[in-house]
Parts: structure tokens; C-alpha cells; sequence
């Protein structure tokens, strides 16, 4: 059995050491906005081969990790409903504040900023074998009447105000 283990530790070892330094690659952020301001929140990301065998081996959580960069901008505890090794979904309550005035509601989102989980990326022991690009290549925003709005290639996505028609 330890010999089973030497060899799986020494391909691993062997991969890293030949494969290129690709890491986490955030593809799209999908935000949906509800009337009531709470979001559901759709990430696809890429991962290298590093990550995901930290991933297998339990020695980074995705969902932990995810839950904890949101938790800590919203004032509301997050539920993340599904993640796998290219995706994840997360459900955010009161993530958009809404005002009503004269019948007409006004919904606001928070700015967002994926800096501080690259810096938790980079507490971990494989993050000299990677660079991560936490900028979504589109972050889209969609309000319950249909209007959306695109960022590209933004690791701070800033506030949006939206006026319901």
C-alpha cells in the first residue's frame, strides 16, 4: 500500500513538474437578480491539473472557499447549491438593495471583488505552481425585467443601479 502511494505522489510530482502553469481560470459570472433583491449566482471556471487533484484529495474546498468570499460580502449567510470541478451555483439573499419610491423600484447590486480569493488561493502549498485569473472573461447582470449588463475581463465588478420598468 505505501509503495501504491510513493507512485501516485511520484506522477503527481511528475505532472507538475512538466505541465504548463495554467491555474484557475474564471470563464463567466452570471448574476440573476430577483424583484426582492436576492441573486443566483452561476460561475464556470476552469481548473489545472494541480487543483483539481487538491480538489480530489480534500485539501482545498471549492464550496467552503466560495461560501466564505461571499458570506463575507453579504450580510446574509449564502448557500452555495452546487459546485463542481467547472462549475458553481450559489443563491445570495438580499444580495441587491431595493428601494421603492412612487410605485417605481430602484435595485441596487453591491460592487464585487475576486481579490481576496486569489489571495486565499495563494495560502495554499501548490500556488507557486500556478497563476490564477479570477477576472470573469463576462460577468453578466440580469434584473427581473430582462435588463442586463456586461463587464469583460474585471476582477472588481463595480455597483449597478437599475430602475424596474
Amino acid at each position: 500500500m505505501k509503495n501504491v502511494y510513493l507512485v501516485i505522489v511520484g506522477l503527481i510530482v511528475l505532472a507538475c513538474a512538466v505541465m504548463p502553469a495554467s491555474a484557475f481560470t474564471m470563464k463567466s459570472l452570471s448574476i440573476t437578480v430577483a424583484g426582492n433583491g436576492d441573486a443566483q449566482v452561476d460561475m464556470n471556471y476552469d481548473l489545472s491539473f494541480v487543483e483539481q487533484t487538491a480538489v480530489f484529495f480534500r485539501i482545498a474546498d471549492p464550496a467552503t472557499e466560495l461560501q466564505s468570499a461571499f458570506n463575507s460580502a453579504s450580510s446574509h449567510p449564502v448557500t452555495v447549491t452546487r459546485v463542481t470541478s467547472s462549475s458553481a451555483q450559489i443563491t445570495i439573499p438580499s444580495f441587491a438593495s431595493v428601494t421603492t419610491t412612487g410605485g417605481v423600484s430602484t435595485l441596487t447590486t453591491p460592487s464585487l471583488s475576486f481579490e481576496r480569493a486569489k489571495k486565499v488561493l495563494s495560502s495554499y502549498w501548490f500556488a507557486p505552481l500556478i497563476s490564477p485569473d479570477f477576472s470573469p472573461s463576462v460577468t453578466t447582470i440580469t434584473f427581473p425585467d430582462g435588463y442586463t449588463v456586461n463587464y469583460y475581463d474585471l476582477i472588481r465588478i463595480p455597483p449597478v443601479t437599475h430602475q424596474l420598468s
